[in-house]
């Protein structure tokens, strides 16, 4: 489909295929902007880039999602701020390539097609960042790793978007495994992969997308980062992770402000629960990380103010149905929310969920099991 649609765009084949996964968190929320711990894994849906070169300077960007109007650029005209919407995404990781002093990377035609859904808190940015670099460091034969794609989508996004976003969700899509999550230390990006294969413990973990939309690149979002950096600089330590779970009593009672000192706990006590999902899921007790996945969700509610009604509806709702635990991932101010459930439940739990909507008169979730998937890779 992607390579008949690029055909259909630019009336020639493109050189190539490429596919790169949105991710779902399982634990370890906001931490990778404070250097801490992530927990992510790979979903089965994914962008898809149909690519061909061009050596005149010109990148065209086309997309399914908006198939009446191809976006052209000049290469040597890109900076920050300067180009607006989706395309932004995949001209930022060219920019992003030059400033890296990749410059052989000279022009493209791409064609995009995607199946993760825009806002939902499942890194449809990320995806097309990653597909793009993916795509081009194939082509174009550019000595780079997949941790340091995920390096230069960051700095695209950072720096030619405007969104002041960590590096867990460009790491998650281009790294992840099939059958593990991510255990990721996003200061030095070292990580391992952890078997989470639930179905062989007889249970699921369901995405709930609430349908409600955000957007990172809002003031909300930044605030929070400011406020980390403010904690940070009064404890006098470079990031919220050097602050240890056992001095966090003592750090809280050195930060002034009250709303900075609740970003303070959040973080912290987020990265501990990286760390004991990642000690149960070593130990084969996937049940036992129910509870700190409901923990985390209200820490993020309550500490880190990023929650909203309807995120906070399907964890309560979940839990009174026989849920494991739940909880938001991604950003959030919307989006999607994870729960963990018996497998025998899911029909039970999916229903409960749908009616509260229906009650609330929402629109209705929708709700999927969420299968971890393998990293961005060349399709053809």
């Amino acid at each position: 489909m992607t390579v008949d649609a690029f055909q259909a765009a630019y009336e020639f084949t493109p050189e190539g295929e490429w596919a790169a996964p949105g991710r779902v968190n399982l634990i370890g929320e906001h931490t990778d902007y404070n250097d801490g711990f992530v927990m992510p894994f790979a979903l089965p849906l994914t962008t898809r880039a149909a690519v061909a070169r061009r050596d005149d300077g010109v990148l065209r960007l086309h997309s399914s999602a908006d198939p009446s109007d191809t976006v052209w650029l000049r290469i040597d005209d890109l900076e920050p701020g300067g180009v607006d919407g989706w395309a932004s995404y995949p001209a930022g990781v060219i920019w992003a390539l030059h400033a890296a002093g990749h410059d052989a990377v000279r022009g493209a035609d791409i064609h995009y097609d995607s199946t993760v859904p825009v806002g939902a808190g499942l890194s449809s940015s990320a995806a097309l960042e990653v597909v793009t670099a993916l795509a081009l460091r194939d082509l174009y034969e550019l000595p780079l790793q997949p941790w340091q794609l995920a390096r230069l989508c960051q700095r695209a996004e950072n720096v030619f978007v405007g969104a002041p976003t960590g590096i867990m969700d460009q790491t998650a899509s281009a790294c992840c495994t099939e059958g593990h999550a991510l255990f990721l230390d996003t200061r030095d990006l070292s990580h391992r992969q952890i078997p989470f294969d639930l179905a062989a413990r007889g249970l699921s973990l369901l995405v709930v997308d609430t349908g409600v939309k955000h957007a990172h690149s809002d003031g909300e979002y930044g605030r929070r980062r400011r406020g980390c950096e403010e904690g940070a600089a009064a404890l006098g330590v470079d990031a919220l992770r050097d602050v240890p779970y056992e001095g966090l009593d003592a750090a809280l009672a050195e930060v002034k402000d009250e709303s900075v000192r609740r970003l303070v706990r959040h973080i912290v006590t987020e990265n501990r629960r990286v760390e004991r999902v990642v000690a149960l899921l070593e130990a084969g007790d996937a049940r036992g990380i129910g509870p700190l996945l409901t923990e985390g969700h209200a820490s993020l509610r309550d500490d880190f103010r990023v929650s909203c009604p309807e995120l906070d509806l399907v964890v309560d709702t979940a839990s009174d149905a026989g849920a494991l635990g739940a909880r938001m991932t991604g950003g959030g101010f919307g989006g999607s929310a994870i729960v963990l459930v018996e497998d025998g439940l899911c029909e039970k739990v999916e229903e409960a969920i749908a009616a509260a909507f229906d009650d609330a008169k929402l629109r209705s979730p929708r709700i999927f099991p969420a299968t971890p998937s393998t990293g961005a890779t060349r399709v053809r």
